[in-house]
């Protein structure tokens, strides 16, 4: 398994933790910052990963520093059967006509210099195995932006190695409030579709950062697992369809949150009006009444009312404000 953007190790030892220590191979991670890679090999000896079970790398992945991943023949390129990351969001990079040769970018293009999403993500899945699964999380910038990642997401469409799309709800990394995605990618998918989950409206709601509770998370698999159909949940929607939207990826494309309006029935809607109208006449005919016989003007139901004389003082009404006896009402 293989976290290229690894940070202190946190998820290649959560996906460990799901799959049990018998359940994964080798740990592989590469880590740019000094001090964070440092921490990622603490973590991993603290959760009690033997040295010989992981490989922490200090080094930048998107020049691909590493020795063991430059491996220049195919026979012999370092393969995994799981990728994850949670790569820096549009982070700035210095793309170069070298980089524009490499091999995890000759057949896709270089992303912009303004954001480096699909760089991260094409390094990666240049290791992906073919029956292996990518899964990388991602803002939903790169699911719809034009220009250089138009192009890239539409050739990873067209060779049909995007298999899921997932919405997840906004706030819930410390790091940034706005809503991500994650994009699940296998180099020999077998659907001739792709997998759209809109999970944003499924979470627990906290003072300062929200969360994806069990209940949400068991969704999202189950979802995903079998791929399943749900109104305003998920669909799979087919290559020609995408094709149709200029590759485009928006999730609220396919799969809506909002609810249909409510059909006014303008009939229905009269009749009331028109048994209001009847009634406030009878109401204002009982108040006008009590008005005549208090001395006062009548007022119009319409609420074309004067207003009484600031020091007329109504019966039964004292200076501090409350009602007197109950007879003088």
């Amino acid at each position: 398994m293989l976290d290229f953007a690894c940070g202190s190790g946190s998820l290649l030892l959560n996906v460990r933790k799901q799959l049990g220590p018998h359940g994964i191979g080798k740990i592989y991670g590469q880590e740019k910052n000094i001090t964070t890679y440092n921490l990622a090999r603490m973590n991993m000896l603290l959760h009690g990963v033997k040295d010989t079970e992981f490989a922490i790398h200090h080094g930048d992945s998107l020049l691909n520093d590493w020795d063991i991943l430059n491996e220049m023949n195919p026979a012999k390129k370092l393969q995994f059967d799981a990728v994850v990351a949670n790569p820096p969001f549009s982070y700035r990079w210095e793309p170069s006509e070298a980089l524009g040769e490499d091999f995890r970018f000759k057949n896709y293009g270089l992303a912009p210099k303004s954001a480096a999403d699909f760089a991260f993500l094409l390094h990666g899945f240049h290791f992906l195995s073919d029956s292996g699964v990518m899964a990388i999380i991602l803002p939903h910038g790169v699911l719809f932006r034009g220009g250089a990642e138009e192009r890239i997401r539409t050739k990873l469409l067209k060779d049909g190695h995007i298999d899921t799309v997932i919405g997840l709800p906004a706030n819930l990394f410390f790091s940034t409030g706005i809503p991500v995605c994650i994009l699940v990618l296998k180099r020999c998918k077998k659907p001739d579709d792709v997998l759209f989950i809109n999970a944003a409206e499924h979470f627990e709601k906290g003072k300062r950062q929200n969360r994806l509770l069990p209940e949400h998370i068991d969704k999202i698999i189950a979802a995903y697992q079998y791929r399943k159909e749900e109104a305003r949940y998920s669909r799979r929607v087919s290559m020609e369809e995408i094709e149709k939207n200029d590759y485009n990826l928006n999730i609220s494309r396919y799969v809506s949150t909002a609810t249909a309006e409510q059909e006014i029935d303008l009939q229905a809607v009269n009749a009331e009006l028109i048994a209001i109208e009847i009634r406030a006449a009878k109401a204002a005919e009982r108040h006008n009444a009590f008005l005549k016989e208090l001395g006062l003007p009548p007022v119009s139901w319409a609420g074309e009312c004067r207003e009484l004389d600031s020091n007329q003082k109504l019966p039964g009404f004292n200076r501090a404000g409350s009602f007197g006896r109950t007879a003088d009402l």
